[in-house]
This record gives structure tokens, sequence and C-alpha cells, in this order.
């Protein structure tokens, strides 16, 4: 059954019964939650149903993916609502554009929903933007290559050996919103046909999906944010490290409506990059609804207050700072604010507080988790992000000591921030690592999409790198526990350091 979608009578794909006979996955709900949300999409096994509060997307095989989907049919789309940010997406207008572009080339059957549609060329993707924006020249073509890595890693898109799939994200675009991002890509004009294709598109597709002999495509999409691969796992394994790296839903388009701005994957020679093939049986998807997650705790309220609690929720889920309190009934009330508390924790996280204001961030008891097997070792910025490589810590360590401890101890930032407005330039992190400048530039941009790293113009002091919004979401345990990280980064033989290590060696 091509791209079709189980529901139920509802509407509400948290209400679905589809795969109700399938295996539960064992282990924690909020484990499962928690992955996905530093991770990105998780991998079921054949027959594995989606953890409550997740979509199933299955493949023929049976095998699939599970994604997180918003309480109550809600979007991000919300939060424009209640005039709160989102998370911030670097070039947003051409990664809207370049989007929709892949938007016009894979979804060829408009009968259905759109994923997981059909893969295409990145060449033809590419070419539809330049037909959308009227231009082609080199710099708008970079923009766009720009573009398809962030919606790759994200997983809006799969890119692999120069060929583009919709992502898994994709299928959480409502059925009301069809119609629109419809008439969206009726509009967008079609590429001119390329008289002289050495190769046709169709046989680049087939050579890309068909793999060598032997061979299963694993189509698996990658992680929600750039800072750490996806968990080789189902949803049954161990939670993930200590990491405030959030999912970027933030990148692209948060909510579905985002695809209609016409103004979080590599095109050509750079798609050569990603290990991933996109998986040809996709096409014959489906996606199925999981199992309500919070009508226990929502359906002793009346229609107004679920709303707040579901505002609320969204707020200081996807807000890209903390929310003011006063804003929200679902904080300003306790006895919301505990309900709140509770729809959190199902998914692994907890409320943070910054005087009047709210957001959330990974609970202590999931941050706390065992390296993943295949992970990295720990190191000095372990605390913050131990999901990441050896080269993102480094040079997330280095921002840290110099835009955050060096200013500490010169008295110019109070003690209980880990934000900072003392940038460090590009070139005094060159001068203090070893890593290459291609590996360096690497680093610093899967950082700052990830959030953990926000990257200051020049302007009147010099522009640089400093600590991302991310740092809002760590808990009073994980400040605590990262300024003991960044004592022994900076200073490992002074005498707070060895203070440091003696507490840890008696605890």
């Amino acid at each position: 059954m091509s791209g079709t979608r189980q529901s139920s009578g509802s509407g509400d794909a948290g209400r679905s019964s589809a795969g109700a006979g399938a295996r539960r996955p064992l282990g924690d709900g909020a484990v499962a939650h928690a992955r996905a949300r530093s991770g990105g999409p998780l991998r079921l096994g054949a027959g594995v149903a989606a953890p409550p509060g997740m979509l199933r997307l299955t493949r023929p095989d049976s095998t699939g993916q599970a994604l997180p989907v918003w309480p109550d049919s809600a979007t991000p789309s919300l939060l424009d609502e209640y005039q709160v940010s989102p998370v911030p997406v670097e070039r947003a207008g051409e990664t809207r554009r370049v989007l929709a572009a892949t938007l016009k080339c894979c979804w060829s059957d408009l009968s259905v929903d759109p994923w997981p549609g059909t893969p295409a060329p990145a060449e033809l993707i590419l070419d539809t933007y330049r037909a959308l924006i009227g231009r082609t020249d080199d710099l708008m073509r970079n923009w766009a290559i720009g573009a398809l890595r962030r919606l790759h890693d994200s997983a809006w898109i799969v890119m692999s050996d120069g060929v583009v799939s919709l992502g898994p994200r994709c299928a959480l675009w409502p059925v009301e919103s069809h119609a629109q991002l419809k008439e969206l890509i009726r509009r967008i004009p079609v590429p001119e046909h390329r008289d002289l294709t050495v190769v046709a598109d169709a046989d680049i597709v087939a050579a890309a999906t068909e793999g060598p002999p032997g061979a299963t495509a694993t189509g698996e999409p990658p992680m929600a944010t750039d800072a750490q691969e996806p968990p080789t796992t189902v949803a049954t394994e161990e939670p993930p490290v200590a990491t405030v790296v959030e999912e970027p839903q933030v990148t692209a388009a948060q909510e579905p409506a985002a695809a209609t701005g016409a103004e979080k994957p590599r095109a050509a020679s750079a798609a050569q990059e990603s290990p991933r093939a996109p998986d040809s049986a996709m096409a014959a998807g489906r996606v199925e609804g999981g199992e309500a997650e919070f009508d226990d705790l929502l359906g002793g309220y009346d229609e107004r207050r679920r709303a707040e609690l579901v505002a609320a929720f969204m707020a200081v889920e996807h807000g890209a700072e903390p929310v003011l309190e006063a804003r929200f009934g679902g904080l300003r009330d306790p006895a919301l604010r505990h309900t709140l508390g509770e729809m959190l924790a199902r998914r692994g996280r907890t409320l943070i507080q910054h005087r009047e204001r709210w957001t959330s961030g990974y609970d202590d008891a999931y941050r706390d988790g065992p390296v993943p097997r295949h992970g990295p070792a720990p190191g000095p910025a372990s605390g913050v992000a131990s999901g990441l490589g050896e080269s993102e810590r480094a040079v997330l360590t280095l921002v840290l000591v110099h835009s955050v401890a060096i200013p500490r101890a010169e008295g110019l930032l109070p003690d209980d921030t880990w934000l900072s407005p003392h940038p460090t330039p590009v070139d005094e992190l060159r001068r203090h690592t070893q890593l290459p400048i291609g590996e360096l530039e690497a680093a610093l941009r899967m950082l700052r999409h990830a959030g953990l790293l926000t990257q200051v113009k020049a302007g009147e002091e010099a522009g640089g790198y400093a600590p991302g919004p991310q740092f809002h979401r760590l808990t009073p345990a994980a400040r605590r526990r990262l300024q003991e990280e960044l004592i022994l980064a900076a200073g490992p033989h002074s005498p707070l350091a060895s203070a440091v290590r003696a507490r840890r060696s008696a605890g």
C-alpha cells in the first residue's frame, strides 16, 4: 500500500489502533523518547510497535522507524500564536525553498500522502530550486547544497549517492495541510529540460537504490541534529548519555506549513559523504498511528485548560529561549504545571526554571545513562554533549574555556550563567587546536546546527563563537557537573581540579 496512512476514526494519530497486535517494545517509553530527541527517528525491528506517543513508519518487511508526535495534533505553528520564537535555522529561506523543491520532485503522486514519495536525483532538485528562484549563479547553488545538508541532518530528507528521498519527518505533516502543500508544488515551475542528459534520472535513482547484490539498504535517516550519529538500536536499549543536544525539529520546516515559504544531505559530489543509501522499498511504506500518550493526564481537564497545557508543552519543548510564566496558563497554575511536568517526564524531560521563565531539558536520570557501545570516549565536554565526536568536544571545550571560564575568572561573568557576550574568535580556535581547517569548520557547523554554539557576526567587536541556547536547558545538577568538567579542562593541575577529583573518588 503505497504512501497510505492508517489512523483512527477520530483523526488523532496518537489514538490509532494500527499495529495493536504487534509486539510492544521493551523498556521505558521515556528512554525511547529521550533517544529520539537526541538521536533522531528510532529504528524498530519487525513487528515491534512504536512506543506511546510515537508514529510508526513501516516498511514492507515489517521493520520501521518511530517518530514522536505532538500532543492533541498540535504543531509548532502554535508558537506563532503566543509569539514564541522557535529555534532559528540558518538561511531559513533557502532551506524552505529547497524543501519545497524536494517535495516538487519527490511527491510524484498527489493522490497519496507525501511520504514516502519517490526518490529523485539531487541535480534535478537543484535545477528545480534554480527555476523557483530564477537564479543560476554558483552562490545560490552553494546555499542550496548547504540547505540539503541541513535537511538531511534533521531527517527531513534522506540523501545518498546523489539521490534524495523525503525523510521520515515529512510523515508528520497533518492531512489538513496536504491541500496547501499540493497547491504549493503546483505553483513551483518545472525546470527546463536538459537536452544533453548523459544518464537518465530514472537510471540514477535505480543505480543508487539497487545497491550491490545481496546488500540491504538501510534507508535510515540521519539524526535530528548534527551532534551525534543515530542510535544503532531499536527503542529497547539504554538511554542516551549525558547530552543537552536538542532535537532539531529545529531545522527547516519545523511545522508543515513552513514548506509553503516559496520565498535540521549533500548534492552531487557532496552527497558521497553520506554513508547511507535510501531504501527503494520505502516507496511502499505506510504510516501507522501509535498508542495515545497523554489522554489519562489531559482527559480530566476541560477544553480550555487542556489547550493551555498543550500550548505550554509546545512552548517549553520547542521555543528557542525560556518562556515567561505569566504568558502561559499551564505554567502559572501550580496544578497545571504539575501535570505539565508529568507530560514531560513521559518523554524523559523535566521543567527547568530561570526566575520567572521556564524551559525543558533532559531529566538527569537519562542524562547519566551509559555511553553507547560505539560512541566516543568521555571527554572534557562530556557533561554537555557526550554523543559528540572528539573534534566537536574539543572545539566546544575551547569555546567554553575562552568565552565562559576565562571571563568568569576575570569577574566579567556571574557564576550561574553559561551564556556569554564574549565570543571566541575563529583565529583563537585555530591557534589552540590541532584540527585541520576543514575538520574545525565541520565541527563548528555541527555544534552550531545543534544549538550548542552561536555564531557572533563581526561588528564593533570581533566576531566569533559563543555558547548557544541549548545551555538554557541544563538542569542544576548538569550545570554543576559541567562546571567541574570545565575546571578539569581549563586547569587540570589546579587545587580546584584536585578537589573535584577527590570528591568524585570519595563519591
